[in-house]
């Protein structure tokens, strides 16, 4: 049996280098984040998608003010009306007949929770009126009516105050 001088069990030089010195087969001491940064890739793409999915409602046009948006901690109880009349709690469509049992069975978990009302701007105010009735009679006094923001302002707009002059007499 014949030793060749490259043979790492031999005695040579070679085998000594190989033995003190870095082998061509060490092990990889780095992480690979490329499949990491892939999958959250998809996840933040998944979430972005279904985000605005999840505020369900009924498509209405509302009408425009100039109130600023309400700051809720509590998901309010939302009833929202067509222009055809048809009447939603949260998303439910509910004859006005069944207006009632329907606003009970939302009390019961909490009587001062808030109400939001939406109603499209083409619907006659007698069908709003109705339906804030109703929301009296149950016993909801945090009634709030929802409008997009950015409409007329309700009025003419204010006048400025008269400026005083620098000899402090102000022009009428």
């Amino acid at each position: 049996m014949a030793l060749s001088a490259h043979d790492a069990f031999s005695g040579a030089g070679g085998g000594r280098r190989r033995r003190y010195g870095r082998s061509r087969r060490s092990a990889l001491s780095e992480i690979n984040v490329t499949p990491l940064v892939d999958v959250m890739l998809v996840l933040l793409i998944i979430f972005m998608i279904s985000a605005p999915l999840l505020t369900a409602g009924v498509p209405l046009e509302l009408p425009r003010t100039e109130a600023g948006a309400i700051q809720e901690t509590e998901g309010p109880l939302a009833i929202s009306i067509r222009a055809d009349g048809a009447v939603f709690v949260q998303d439910r469509q509910t004859p006005f007949e069944a207006l009632g049992p329907a606003l009970a069975a939302a009390a019961t978990d909490n009587p001062e929770r808030a109400v939001f009302v939406r109603a499209d701007g083409r619907v006659p105010y007698a069908d709003v009126a109705r339906v804030m009735a109703a929301l009296s009679v149950r016993g909801f006094t945090r009634v709030n009516l929802i409008t997009d923001t950015g409409g007329p302002a309700a009025g003419p707009a204010p006048e400025a105050a008269p400026q005083p002059n620098p000899d402090g007499v102000s022009s009428p």
